[in-house]
């Protein structure tokens, strides 16, 4: 994985260095590529919310095109557009996977710095 400075520039790049073996890195993946394409989708929506995150943890995420709400509240209506029935329960569970991958990444990072601390 490479630091978010260093991450080549271009969307499948940044995508590819998404660990593809975490939960919900199919969601990042695909909204890190909208976001490089400044697509405005669910995923790109919620790689936003988690950019912050994602970001501190060495992912090169794009900026989000000029949203009219935080991320947060566009992601709401975003899928409240195609689902305006369950908006509410689909939005939380994309947060949840959203989380469950900011969470794995994180310890990922955290047992690699180990391993090269204790290697060095």
């Amino acid at each position: 994985m490479t630091p978010a400075g260093d991450a080549p520039a271009g969307g499948a790049a940044a995508a590819a260095a998404v660990p593809g073996d975490l939960p919900g890195a199919d969601l990042v993946a695909t909204g890190i590529r909208a976001l490089q394409s400044g697509e405005t989708t669910v995923e790109a929506l919620l790689v936003s919310v988690g950019a912050p995150r994602l970001r501190a943890a060495g992912l090169d995420i794009p900026p989000a095109p000029p949203l009219p709400h935080p991320p947060e509240i566009s992601l709401y209506f975003a899928i409240g557009a195609d689902h305006p029935g369950d908006a509410h329960s689909r939005y939380n569970a994309l947060i949840r996977r959203l989380v469950s991958f900011e969470r794995a990444l994180e310890r990922r990072v955290r047992a690699e710095s180990s391993a090269g601390e204790r290697g060095s």
